[in-house]
């Protein structure tokens, strides 16, 4: 130990502390202080990666007892956190929190380059490659580079032609997922949820559930902004965008960014030549359900 020199005699150095036994608690790694010894070695499993919490299920290990107990919930389907506006239920408090936010419009993930504010924080890091212009995902076979893991799955599905969503009903198999949610709605067995009111069928509970709010006239998502209520989430988040400015859809030929999906996907009929409607009459074609509308107003004798 270091020693400073008093009246002659040498006697070891004493560093200050906050308060008494405080350095009886510290990391000797990176000197942070806890309050016991428990707090200490949970946080000591941060350098050493230490993961001593194993789930009987399917061997995954953790370094918190917390996060196993959380994570066994995947595998027993207990979910004991209720979303107090809609009764949707969750297996970790952390996922109910986010829900929430849903329902409250809350976005507490605010972008320091632009404004926008994200309600995950997860989402805030993947637009802030915009900014950034990195491309942290790229593809093993051809080299391309994607700003998002989900960009680089989408685009893999080129090379591999791998088809995981298979058809519980009839063994048909699809590269993407919603092409197969499309595809189940053909199997009109498969709808075993019924609203009692108007005798529609759905192939989940929860499309029940949100079509109920038809008839209820429930709307339970609620814009923070201007106090617009929508039956459903998607509709909220959708209709948020008109006070962000937020432009999440942007097309892959040119740059250009949309509000909206549908606008993305009409624009870049643009650049594909893609002209899906077609008059019955004459065999013309377009890219746009107005256009085509508008040209069958000439067949019929209408004013345009």
């Amino acid at each position: 130990k270091e020693t400073i020199r008093f009246e002659g005699r040498d006697f070891p150095q004493v560093q200050p502390t906050g308060r008494a036994g405080e350095n009886r608690n510290a990391c000797d790694v990176c000197g942070k202080h806890f309050k016991d010894e428990s707090n200490l070695k949970r946080h000591h499993r941060s350098h050493t990666g230490e993961k001593p919490y194993l789930c009987v299920y399917c061997g995954k290990t953790f370094s918190r007892n917390a996060n196993l107990a959380s994570h066994h919930r995947t595998h027993t389907g207990e979910k004991p956190y209720a979303c107090t506006r809609c009764s949707k239920t969750f297996c970790d408090k952390s996922s109910l929190n986010r829900h929430q936010r849903t329902h409250t419009g809350e976005r507490p993930y605010e972008c320091e380059a632009c404004g926008r504010c994200f309600d995950l924080s997860q989402s805030l890091i993947s637009h802030q490659r915009i900014h950034t212009g990195e491309r942290p995902y790229q593809c093993s076979e051809c080299g391309k580079t994607f700003n998002r893991s989900q960009n680089l799955r989408s685009h893999q599905i080129i090379h591999t032609g791998e088809k995981l969503h298979k058809c519980s009903e009839c063994g048909k198999s699809f590269s993407r997922s919603q092409n197969l949610t499309r595809h189940l709605s053909s199997h009109t067995d498969s709808k075993l949820y019924t609203c009692y009111e108007c005798g529609k069928s759905f192939r989940l509970s929860q499309y029940l559930i949100s079509h109920q709010r038809v008839h209820t006239g429930e709307k339970p998502y609620t814009c923070s902004q201007c106090g617009k209520s929508f039956n459903l989430s998607q509709n909220l988040i959708s209709h948020q965008r008109i006070h962000t400015g937020e432009k999440r859809y942007q097309c892959s030929e040119c740059g250009k960014s949309f509000s909206w999906s549908q606008d993305l996907l009409r624009h870049q009929r643009i650049h594909t030549g893609e002209q899906p409607y077609h008059c019955s009459e004459c065999g013309d074609r377009f890219n746009r359900r107005e256009n085509l509308i508008r040209h069958m107003r000439m067949h019929a004798g209408e004013s345009p």
